[in-house]
């Protein structure tokens, strides 16, 4: 129900934004009608599915870090998506949209929709299926490079502690290390978290800027 008032009130803001130009649309029938509908419908939702993919890049990095720690027996469930996550990649998650909204970056997303309008008219939208095919395989590409980037202290210190443990089965025998190792993982696991949580201005940065150009990449496809 907050989703849908929300969609209400912002189609409410930019049908005033947008001005009178795109009032009058020419169509004769109503399957005419029909059709400009449905393609303003796949257009909005390309725009919107090109920002909200980003927010999946740090749901893979947390689903990497939960496997490298030992935390990835217990998920939660994520409320705006209805689906379970990872612990690390709903915080990270959590932590990204907070800073989005102390950082306005949400005027800016609404600006470009606003501007959207501009760039694609009403009926205008020309979809180009190769252009939006590489900018997929682009976000991709991006999207393991970004999560790796995340997840990579996490992951360096487990590689460490693995090899440290390694040395440790051989030296002492009679230790059952795979019962200390996991103990040993989760415990260092949400230290490196709790070290790193400077970081998590670099993490949003990464997400805004894969935003913007995603944003960019999906217009440029329809216009």
């Amino acid at each position: 129900m907050v989703k849908l008032a929300l969609s209400l009130f912002l189609t409410g803001m930019m049908y005033s934004i947008i001005g009178p130009e795109h009032e009058r649309l020419s169509y004769e029938t109503v399957y005419g009608y029909a059709v400009i509908v449905l393609k303003e419908a796949l257009t909005g939702a390309l725009i919107g599915y090109s920002t909200s993919i980003c927010n999946t890049i740090v749901d893979f990095a947390g689903r990497i870090m939960d496997m490298e720690t030992g935390l990835s027996m217990s998920n939660l469930m994520d409320p705006t998506t209805g689906q379970s996550g990872s612990m690390s990649g709903v915080l990270y998650q959590y932590a990204v949209m907070l800073m989005l909204i102390i950082t306005g970056l949400h005027r800016y997303l609404l600006s470009a929709l606003a501007d959207t309008f501009t760039l694609i008219p009403v009926n205008g939208a020309i979809f180009d299926l190769d252009k939006l095919l590489e900018s997929i395989t682009a976000f991709l590409m991006d999207y393991i490079t970004i999560g790796f980037t995340i997840c990579l202290p996490v992951f360096a210190v487990m590689l460490l502690l693995n090899a440290v443990l390694g040395i440790m089965a051989k030296v002492a025998p009679q230790m059952n290390m795979f019962s200390v190792g996991m103990q040993l993982k989760v415990l260092v696991g949400i230290c490196v978290l709790f070290f790193t949580a400077t970081l998590m201005p670099s993490v949003a940065n990464f997400i805004y800027t894969e935003m913007k150009t995603m944003l960019v990449r999906f217009v440029s496809t329809m216009i």
